[in-house]
């Protein structure tokens, strides 16, 4: 059974968290700036600025809603059409202000159209990478051994496959080379049926943090100047 309420608390929940994770490596705290669509919907747009450890960091969480989508997002699914539906995520950026910390970046999400005579539609996405400017191989094992682990209890075809998509994603054409580290990226995940599924996405979200913190912590008292800047 969908429980698009039960996903709505999660990525509130691990907002919430997020924030206090990266509060707690700083002196800066977020300014949260609540909104509302009007077609439906609204959000909480969290941003930290000027830290000692974070230039500007922010963790955004979205809901939105509608009774019907526009063309462009029923061409390719036709089954959409006419629908009502919903969609909610949470995504984050981070900069931090020593060159030696990389950036990070992690977005979960889950979509749902419904119709009074159909089965409900859904999905979720998300993925998480990472761009350093100086890369280290210890930070780059820790990267990749927590997003696999993130995917291990879904399944042993479920890393490899997310981080070539990450791969193939991130990937620059004008340079000949990936953005950065990589890590996972999914779409339109619906496998196992929504338990398992919302179970991934949760899965994703809490790995990120585990991925991302040590790595701050490690590096962040680093000495550096305006020439690695």
């Amino acid at each position: 059974m969908i429980d698009a309420a039960r996903v709505e608390a999660y990525l509130r929940e691990v907002q919430s968290r997020l924030c206090a994770s990266l509060e707690a490596e700083d002196d800066a705290r977020f300014i949260s700036d609540t909104w509302t669509r009007e077609q439906g919907g609204g959000g909480d747009t969290r941003i930290l600025e000027d830290g000692t450890t974070f230039e500007r960091a922010g963790v955004g969480f979205s809901q939105v809603a509608g009774t019907q989508l526009p063309p462009a997002a029923t061409k390719a699914r036709p089954e959409l059409i006419g629908r009502a539906w919903r969609a909610m995520g949470v995504s984050s950026v981070v900069h931090p202000r020593n060159p030696y910390v990389p950036t990070a970046h992690l977005n979960v999400r889950f979509f749902v159209a419904e119709s009074p005579d159909a089965a409900p539609v859904w999905w979720f996405g998300g993925g998480f990478d990472l761009t350093p400017y100086y890369g280290f191989d210890d930070d780059a094992r820790h990267w990749h051994t927590c997003a696999r682990e993130a995917c291990v209890p879904f399944g042993t075809d479920v890393y490899p496959r997310f981080k070539k998509q990450c791969d193939e994603y991130f990937y620059l054409p004008h340079r000949g080379e990936p953005r950065g580290l990589g890590g996972l990226f999914f779409d339109d995940w619906t496998q196992g049926g929504f338990d398992a599924a919302f179970g991934l996405m949760q899965s994703v979200g809490d790995h990120f943090i585990k991925a991302y913190l040590p790595i701050v912590q490690r590096r962040k008292a680093t000495a550096f100047g305006e020439r690695e800047r």
